[in-house]
């Protein structure tokens, strides 16, 4: 969902400034912008220009319901080859926060191995680049899909690594992003 609603915090709310990915406190009372609201999260741009991403646990904060904690079906046994299609949904509901595409469609994710462990359960190995190489969001995107690949059945093992090379470009995008974001 992509908006331009202008709202008002009822509380303090703990934010992650874009791009840098920095925390800040935003204080209650701080006039805000919501400009998108997926994958679980919230950006909005404070009444200084400030853009910034808000956890859907502090959904309340805005005014909005807090989102389900998994928009995967998450319904799977342990060892069921299904893993892996459990493992890309978790990848395609982590979205940039400043661009209204999911990070698969954009071209981020570079691989996303499933290995079955010998002592049972699997291991999920995610690489992912950002659209811009200095962007201070990679740790901040790197501890939510850590997350949402810990909550999947029979996980046991989990390795996220952002990397820089080859670096990302438009050109990697799916049709759908690129029809999305208007290059088509």
């Amino acid at each position: 969902m992509k908006t331009n609603e202008q709202i008002t915090l009822r509380r303090d709310c703990e934010a992650i400034e874009i791009p840098f990915g920095n925390k800040v406190m935003l204080p209650a009372g701080t006039a805000v912008m919501l400009t998108q609201a997926l994958g679980e999260t919230y950006t909005v741009m404070t009444d200084r220009g400030q853009l910034v991403r808000i956890a859907g646990k502090d959904a309340d904060a805005i005014g909005q319901e807090s989102p389900v904690a998994s928009q995967a079906d998450t319904s799977t046994a342990a060892g069921d080859p299904d893993v892996e299609r459990l493992a890309w949904a978790q990848l395609r509901s982590t979205f940039d926060p400043e661009i209204p595409v999911n990070i698969v469609d954009l071209g981020l994710v570079y691989l996303c191995r499933i290995t079955p462990l010998p002592h049972g359960g699997n291991k999920i190995e995610v690489k992912f680049t950002l659209t811009a190489p200095g962007c201070g969001m990679g740790g901040v995107l790197k501890g939510e899909i850590e997350n949402k690949l810990w909550s999947l059945p029979g996980v046991e093992d989990v390795g996220v690594e952002v990397v820089v090379d080859p670096p990302w470009n438009p050109s990697m995008m799916s049709e759908a992003a690129k029809l999305e974001l208007g290059f088509m």
